[in-house]
């Protein structure tokens, strides 16, 4: 993913045709190694494309895919909600609240 995101921010930057050296400098810049096979793999695959193109078509599919959860809130809007999860809650705020006490009052940035 980093190596995609090195090309995007090369092509963002004015530069239509990153090269290996140009998306090497781009990592660096921020402490990665880059790894050759995986700029090359980068480079064939997006070379000569427009990105608007492929993000639009990422955003299509990633439109088609299911996203999950929605079992919880339409089970609970039916009336098959339980109790079990309002317990836990008040137990993780009672958790939380013993571990602030921990701090002895003192904050990180206070």
């Amino acid at each position: 993913m980093r190596y995609v995101a090195a090309y995007m921010l090369a092509v963002l930057g004015g530069n239509t045709n990153p090269s290996d050296a140009d998306i090497k400098k781009i990592l660096s810049s921020v402490g990665i190694e880059a790894d050759d096979a995986n700029i090359k793999k980068v480079i064939s695959e997006l070379s000569g494309k427009n990105i608007e193109d492929v993000l639009a078509e990422g955003k299509e599919k990633l439109a088609s895919m299911p996203a999950g959860g929605g079992a919880a809130p339409a089970a609970a809007a039916a009336g098959g909600g339980d109790a079990a999860p309002a317990e836990a809650k008040k137990e993780e705020k009672k958790e939380e609240s013993e571990e602030s006490d921990d701090d002895m009052g003192f904050g990180l940035f206070d």
